[in-house]
């Protein structure tokens, strides 16, 4: 089965402002290297739908939900945080990435593709059941985790998380659920400034300290994720795919490169293949320099697409 790819157009509608990081350019930048790297012709192709209320409010405040659309600027740029801004497109772009990831979980759950890719932006892991921080109005991942929960009956699921920011929100949701594991590494102490103390089993936090590259990043993931997720047995695989940490990328100071995204989708395949059914869907996180976002989801999606 192919690799499904999932985007909209609104997408690349939303803007936070000349020179922000989390830019159009970056949908651009890993469409062009999908492309010259010929994997684009290989995947399935779909256009996201809009994520629904429902859907939003397994994981999100009524209010909260409410208040963002009632945050759309009829022109110009809307700040909801110091870092987070909306122009007229965000809200509908928004609803589409996180539609984007339910939309992947009901086709791999339907047996349609076997894993599934989510070019989206905005991005989602920051945003708390009420609050919009860190670039992210919706929390993409953990709208389609507890998608699967809900409509597909999975009792277990799992998100792996390996930007170089804490996913401060995807623990703020599912901190008390026990029916989702969150493993996570990211650069510490760093933006959101928090993680080192989940508070329980089923939140596998692994913090690295600036300058950290392969070895340590293996070694975290062999050492605390692959024995937490071989004992928790996932059936179905998440995975907030930010591309930050990378040594080009100096948003942060660790020192990735493509070779550790394709080491680590390989792992999380391994598990896919052993307890999950080969079921994952991953979906676009940080990652801001163009040339090294581009190569490392390529070399993520080449190993998921099994090219």
């Amino acid at each position: 089965m192919q690799t499904a790819y999932l985007s909209h157009p609104l997408c690349l509608k939303h803007d936070m402002g000349a020179h922000h990081p989390e830019c159009p350019a970056r949908i651009h930048a890993i469409e062009d290297q999908l492309i010259a790297s010929g994997l684009m012709n290989y995947l399935q192709h779909h256009e996201a739908d809009e994520a629904t209320r429902e859907q939003l409010l397994r994981v999100h405040d009524a209010g909260y939900v409410d208040s963002i659309a009632a945050s759309v600027p009829p022109q110009g740029i809307a700040q909801l945080d110091g870092d987070t801004a909306m122009n007229p497109y965000s809200y509908l772009a928004a609803l589409r990435a996180a539609g984007a990831v339910v939309m992947a979980v009901d086709l791999v759950m339907a047996g349609k593709a076997e894993n599934a890719f989510c070019n989206i932006r905005p991005p989602g892991h920051h945003a708390e059941r009420a609050q919009a921080m860190g670039f992210c109005i919706f929390n993409n991942i953990a709208v389609g985790a507890a998608h699967a929960l809900a409509q597909h009956g999975l009792q277990r699921v799992a998100i792996l998380d390996f930007d170089v920011h804490h996913g401060n929100g995807t623990e703020n949701i599912f901190h008390d659920d026990p029916r989702v594991m969150l493993c996570s590494t990211f650069q510490h102490p760093f933006y959101p400034y928090c993680g080192t103390d989940s508070g329980n089993g089923h939140i596998i936090n692994v913090p690295l300290v600036a300058g950290s590259g392969s070895m340590e990043f293996r070694a975290a993931v062999t050492r605390h994720w692959l024995p937490a997720l071989e004992n928790f047995q996932p059936e179905m695989l998440f995975i907030s795919a930010g591309f930050d940490a990378h040594r080009d990328d100096d948003m942060a100071m660790l020192n990735l490169s493509e070779s550790d995204y394709a080491w680590v989708t390989t792992e999380a395949k391994r598990i896919a293949e052993r307890f999950a059914q080969r079921r994952i869907v991953s979906a676009l996180e940080g990652g801001y320099e163009l040339h090294a976002l581009g190569r490392s989801v390529a070399a993520h999606i080449k190993v998921l697409s099994g090219l």
